[in-house]
């Protein structure tokens, strides 16, 4: 199991940009895929966008693609996403998860940081 702590969120204007970090402890990232999801005000989580253990592929939903961009420094232990022409409708609260390469369920995750956007 490994432990996940999101880092970066906070208030931005429309627009704008962020980029948040996910940082493993108690065990490292390896031969794991990471996920992002988010979770708007009174709304269902969402994935947003997940890269494979070997960084080789990524895919996102429609709504962030040419937008947002996840990229992972397993040196670190650390996975990123970048946000940027942040909209409005992008305000929620992200979370990280991982789970082992080859398997379906996330079952590590963060306890997420919040994004907020403002016009």
């Amino acid at each position: 199991q490994v432990q996940l702590v999101e880092s970066g969120g906070g208030l931005v204007q429309t627009g704008g940009s962020l980029r948040l970090s996910c940082a493993a402890s108690g065990s490292t990232f390896t031969r794991r895929d990471v996920g992002w999801f988010r979770r708007p005000p009174g709304k269902a989580r969402e994935f947003v966008g997940g890269v494979s253990w070997n960084a080789y592929s990524t895919n996102y939903v429609d709504s962030v693609k040419g937008r947002f961009t996840i990229t992972r420094d397993d040196a670190k232990n650390t996975v990123y996403l970048q946000m940027n022409n942040l909209k409005l409708e992008d305000t929620a609260v992200y979370l990280c998860a991982a789970k082992l390469f080859g398997t379906a369920m996330y079952n590590d995750w963060g306890q997420g940081t919040q994004v907020t956007v403002s016009s």
